[in-house]
């Protein structure tokens, strides 16, 4: 009787464990960023990706508490590289002079990890304007 109890335990401790495992696989694979291939794909997700960053709670709690009167645009160029991370962030134009915001502004960006990835050795340089209201 107790062997049988101890093989029942057994079937369930291992079902759960197989469960688990799938479960987390299915995950990780729902997880995975996609490739994207063509410059106007990388330039779409790009825009509304840094749009979404500069309109999020976190970046507007800052800048109006730090920054609350800065207003205008910047034209930057943004270097994104293959695993979705940002290899640089050039000032092309701006009509903002305020120096701590624009390293506020390139922080911030810099350390956004976007939501895709490119294909190995692939770089995509995106001309971007960025309208601070």
């Amino acid at each position: 009787m107790l062997s049988l109890k101890k093989n029942t335990f057994h079937c369930f401790a291992i079902c759960i464990c197989l469960f688990a495992l799938t479960f987390n696989t299915n995950q990780a694979l729902a997880q995975k960023k996609p490739i994207l291939t063509e410059e106007e794909q990388v330039q779409d997700a790009v825009t509304t990706e840094v749009d979404a960053l500069f309109k999020s709670p976190e970046f507007l709690k800052k800048k109006n508490k730090k920054f609350s009167a800065i207003k205008g645009y910047m034209v930057v160029d943004i270097a994104v590289v293959q695993n979705g991370k940002l290899s640089s962030f050039f000032k092309v134009d701006s009509d903002i002079k305020d120096i701590d915001f624009m390293e506020y502004l390139s922080d911030t960006v810099l350390n956004h990890k976007f939501a895709f990835k490119l294909p190995k050795q692939q770089r995509y340089k995106i001309r971007q304007t960025i309208n601070i209201e």
